[in-house]
């Protein structure tokens, strides 16, 4: 397992692309739900395809075409095409995140141009699975691999009747990366909850007033839902394809809402646009003591603040309840198949095999240095006991393995989840930046989602 000092240094991997690359930049902009539509061509079939058949599917000679922005995965398609010569993966680089979805919505309705299998974000599956774009992968046998992923990540790719949609790649639960050096300069013990965690906010900026204990960026619905999953909200809750229960104003939402919006107004937390020149400036400087961030966040931060080496650490994150921790995530990929896929079981077998495969799984969180979805990994020694000199010699990887133990697999995404990253951002993004009411901006971004979905067809409960 590489350093994470040779993480941040590989010349294939530079800031955007590290964040794209693992889900982390976008809450993914894809299909509405009146986009898209029937992709049909593939089947649609739940009755299992037999191994007789799959033997001879895999010795056609086929060329499957896979979009995909994940850096040098010519190494991983290297095994898939060494154990299936029959079978060659085109691989093609639509765009990162919102403009390879954007592509995608396009070619589906014009029914030409969509490629075999696609990267995909957890929080993209239902926006196309509402539109029936990607095909169910239990008659090629994916219900055989549930129990070598995390959890909660297969049930980010189920669907409420037991479909498989994709095959989870990466993940991003959420912990705290913190200044060793600042904390122990001002007293501060890593807040264990959240009323210690302003505590220590207060009392810092107050002690320095060009230090911020954190910055909750104005810009990103991602760290958002995250702190919300953590938080055990449940902003989202679909019942087939045309109900959705809307919660973003619920109690739960308003105590978050009024954490933040109060630290916000009291200027102790910072909430300037993340992923900027400033951004990078201010981490660089030790502007932020913190960042509440996903489990890509270790490596990303060794390349973009090299000027702090050795002065962070990893913990999690402090908890509403410490009795009862909790998780969120933010990031993470996955692969699925679109429907209209002339060659079904040839596509589903490579979805598997890229994210199941041992070697091609681990060649993902070392050669791309995603955090893996996979148990195996999660519990390779080689893995959880590295010890990064950025990180002063600490078990980075261990610390958000155990994180992700506790991510709450019940957490649903909206099928129009573009949208609600952009209302987010206009409402509750905007009270944030400007220091007005927090919690007022959460029933204007419930008000705007409810109008949307109902605008769409849906049946909307709640808020």
């Amino acid at each position: 397992m590489p350093t994470f000092e040779s993480i941040a240094g590989s010349s294939s991997m530079n800031r955007r692309l590290f964040l794209t690359a693992t889900g982390a930049l976008s809450l993914g902009a894809a299909l509405t739900a009146c986009g898209g539509g029937d992709s049909g061509g593939g089947s649609a079939s739940t009755e299992p395809v037999s191994q007789a058949d799959i033997d001879k599917a895999m010795t056609t000679p086929t060329e499957l075409t896979f979009w995909t922005w994940v850096p040098n995965i010519g190494k991983e398609i290297a095994l898939f095409e060494k154990k299936y010569p029959a079978v060659k993966v085109k691989v093609v680089n639509a765009g990162q995140g919102t403009p390879q979805y954007t592509k995608l919505r396009t070619a589906l309705k014009a029914d030409n141009g969509a490629p075999d299998m696609v990267q995909m974000e957890f929080q993209a599956i239902p926006t196309f699975t509402v539109t029936d774009s990607l095909l169910d992968l239990r008659p090629f046998g994916a219900s055989a691999l549930k129990s070598q992923f995390v959890d909660w990540t297969w049930g980010q790719v189920s669907g409420s009747n037991g479909e498989i949609w994709a095959i989870p790649q990466d993940t991003g639960p959420m912990g705290m990366l913190y200044r060793k050096d600042i904390f122990d300069e001002h007293g501060i013990d890593v807040p264990a909850t959240w009323d210690e965690f302003a505590a220590a906010a207060r009392k810092l900026h107050k002690a320095d007033p060009g230090v911020y204990l954190t910055n909750l960026a104005q810009n990103q619905p991602a760290a958002w839902h995250g702190l919300l999953w953590q938080a055990g909200g449940k902003p989202y809750v679909t019942a087939g394809k045309s109900d959705i229960t809307v919660s973003v104003d619920d109690a739960v939402s308003r105590k978050l809402g009024a954490y933040w919006g109060t630290l916000a107004k009291e200027d102790v937390i910072g909430v300037e646009p993340d992923f900027t020149d400033g951004w990078y400036a201010a981490l660089n400087k030790g502007k932020y003591a913190t960042w509440l961030t996903g489990a890509w966040g270790p490596a990303f931060l060794s390349g973009s603040a090299k000027a702090t080496a050795g002065k962070w650490r990893a913990a999690p994150m402090p908890q509403w309840d410490a009795a009862e921790p909790g998780a969120g995530n933010w990031g993470g990929s996955t692969t699925a198949v679109i429907r209209s896929t002339k060659n079904p079981i040839q596509a589903a077998v490579f979805a598997q095999f890229l994210n199941s495969d041992p070697a091609s799984a681990r060649m993902f969180a070392t050669e791309q240095f995603f955090f893996p979805a996979t148990k195996a990994l999660l519990a390779d020694t080689a893995f959880l006991g590295d010890t990064p000199e950025f990180y002063g010699g600490q078990k980075v990887n261990e610390v958000f393995a155990d994180i992700g133990t506790k991510v709450d697999p019940s957490f649903q995404w909206p099928p129009f989840l573009d949208r609600v990253a952009t209302d987010w951002t206009e409402t509750v993004g905007k009270s944030l930046a400007d220091k007005t009411d927090t919690v007022r901006a959460l029933g204007t971004w419930q008000s705007r989602i409810t109008t949307f979905a109902k605008g769409q067809g849906f049946t909307v409960k709640g808020g």
